[in-house]
């Protein structure tokens, strides 16, 4: 494939992508049992990994250009690209978690930012508005649309609510490799970009930031903070064209389900 190269994907290769998809949401709420105040992110981690390969898929993210982890978890102010450590959760913390795997030769990719316990209004309202964030980016992927339709509906909609957009990281597209092209920002212009059509399939990703849009990059070369260390929050979802519109791949319903399972966390986004 030619570097810059959309590839479009078949009804069967969508299929494939959602089989993966759904592995990473189920993995997402395997995690959603567990999370709580005191519990160190290494152990999400351990359990990331074996539950992915227990169903026969790898662990996308480790190894991937070094990254030496399953997940990337990313606690309050650290945007993306997080290690796990061995430092408790605390209460009020909130938790950006993502995940990717590789099933049958194709790929799935999902983040969904957690509460640990009881959290803010106002870290609460800033997982609604990234949710929302995300839900208004994929209501625009509509045939006879482009990319920058979805951009800017993500960030009109961030920046209406008071928040800011991380704009040195994008969505991408999502197949046989874990990132291919088309880049998708959450900030642009409507009408320009990418057209979208069937058979397009792209993580749509969301980064939102409590206060400016400023990001740093940690000594691991892999953690991004905002610079202001307010927090941030990431909602992904890997999401498909068919029939001219846009439908989600992965799902947070199994993560929902969980936590309305688990007693030390009330906390589910809508």
């Amino acid at each position: 494939m030619h570097a810059g190269m959309i590839h479009y994907k078949t009804i069967e290769e969508i299929e494939l992508i959602r089989e993966s998809s759904l592995l990473v949401a189920k993995t997402h709420a395997e995690l959603a049992k567990h999370i709580r105040p005191g519990l160190d992110t290494l152990y999400l981690d351990r359990l990331a990994e074996t539950f992915i390969r227990d169903h026969g898929a790898s662990p996308a993210f480790k190894g991937y250009q070094g990254f030496p982890y399953s997940l990337c978890i990313s606690p309050n102010e650290v945007v993306v690209h997080g290690f796990p450590s061995a430092d408790p959760l605390k209460e009020g913390d909130i938790l950006s978690i993502d995940c990717g795997v590789l099933l049958n030769g194709y790929y799935g990719d999902s983040a969904y930012t957690f509460a640990v316990g009881e959290i803010s209004e106002a870290k609460k309202r800033l997982l609604q508005i990234t949710h929302q964030c995300l839900m208004k980016g994929i209501d625009q992927l509509l045939a006879g649309n482009r990319l920058g339709d979805v951009s800017w509906a993500i960030q009109q909609h961030a920046e209406q609510a008071g928040y800011t957009v991380v704009r040195e990281l994008v969505g991408h597209g999502v197949g046989r490799m874990l990132h291919e092209p088309p880049e998708l920002p959450n900030y642009g212009k409507p009408g320009r970009g990418t057209p979208v059509q069937d058979g397009l399939v792209v993580a749509i990703e969301p980064m939102i930031n409590m206060g400016r849009r400023f990001v740093v990059q940690g000594r691991d070369g892999w953690t991004i903070k905002t610079a202001d260390r307010k927090p941030s929050a990431q909602y992904e979802h890997t999401v498909a064209v068919m029939d001219g519109k846009g439908e989600a791949l992965s799902t947070f319903a199994y993560i929902e389900e969980a936590l309305r399972n688990n007693k030390h966390n009330t906390v589910i986004i809508r």
